[in-house]
């Protein structure tokens, strides 16, 4: 396996595990109140759309060229790094 597939599989998984993380927070914000699960609900509907770019973004990497995946690793990389302190930033909230 190259780098470059290795890459697509590790954020294959990452983009795996935010889809659970989000569901668990969804499961967690049913159990609100209602002023709070309206809250609840713009934050997950935010994280599903991040989670919907990144999707996105794998498919571009997909697609990409050999010369061309690292400039779209990059972008992927900022995108992972926005998620994650997204879901962390709403654990706290959900707490």
């Amino acid at each position: 396996m190259n780098e470059r597939e290795a890459y697509e599989q590790k954020f294959k998984a990452k983009i795996d595990e935010w889809r659970a993380e989000i569901d668990k927070l969804r499961a967690k914000a049913e159990q609100a109140d209602a002023d709070a699960r309206i809250a609840y609900k713009k934050q997950i509907d935010e994280l599903r759309e991040m989670q919907d770019d990144a999707v996105r973004r794998l498919g571009e990497l997909r697609r990409a060229s050999d010369d061309a995946w690292q400039d779209i690793r990059s972008g992927m990389d900022s995108s992972w790094e926005s998620i994650n302190a997204a879901l962390k930033s709403a654990w706290s909230r959900f707490t």
